[in-house]
Formats: C-alpha cells, structure tokens, sequence
C-alpha cells in the first residue's frame, strides 16, 4: 500500500480538497488503497473488502477519475521513482478468468477430422 510520504506526494494531485469546487472528498487515501487492492490481487470489483467501503461506489468514483485522467497524473508523479524503473510481468501474477481459457465453450462432439477421403 501507499507509505505516507508516497501519499503526500499525491494528495495535491486528488480532487475533493477543500480548496476545490464542489463536495469534499470523504476519504482520498482510503479510496487509493482500495484501487491499489484491487489492482495488486486482480479481483473483481464485487470482491472489494468491506472495509473499503460499498464496492459499486468506489469503482463509480474510479471510473469517474478515470475519465478525468486523474490517474494519469498521479501514476505520472510516480513515473520517475526508481522502484518503477522495471516492472516484469508473468503468468504467475496475472490471473486470468476462466473465459479467457475457453472453459465457457461448449465442447463439440463427434468426428472431427482434418481431412476425409469421399469413396465414389
């Protein structure tokens, strides 16, 4: 999760200040974890920890900020740290669903040749 100096960093970056226009944002830092939750495990919104608050609300405001490019400015303030220099990926941390491996399709039954050979 987010240290404290990683989320001082950023909180100028966050809307709902008290300075900004509009409602207050109730809780930024909370917020962040939760998307960093979800971003780190790879679960569905629906799996959100309840301590984050109701999981429909926090990916409507994500989605929102999305829009914005509000993320876009913050992963930007992070960009030059040296902890993101490298960043690999590999199949024993991205999880896929279960789609994505065909176990939704229906198996075919019957002959499945390549090639049959017509007797006149």
């Amino acid at each position: 999760m987010l240290s404290d100096d990683q989320y001082k960093r950023i909180a100028p970056l966050l809307p709902g200040k008290g300075t900004d226009p509009g409602r207050t944002a109730g809780d930024n830092r909370l917020f962040v974890e939760a998307v960093l939750w979800i971003a780190r495990t790879g679960s569905p919104w629906r799996d959100l920890p309840p301590d984050f608050g109701a999981w429909n609300s926090v990916y409507q405001r994500f989605a929102r900020w999305s829009r914005a490019q509000i993320w876009h400015t913050v992963l930007a303030e992070f960009a030059g740290d040296a902890d993101l220099e490298e960043v690999y990926i590999d199949s024993t941390i991205v999880r896929a669903r279960q789609h994505a491996a065909g176990a939704a399709k229906k198996k075919r039954t019957g002959d499945r040749a390549l090639a049959r050979r017509i007797e006149h």
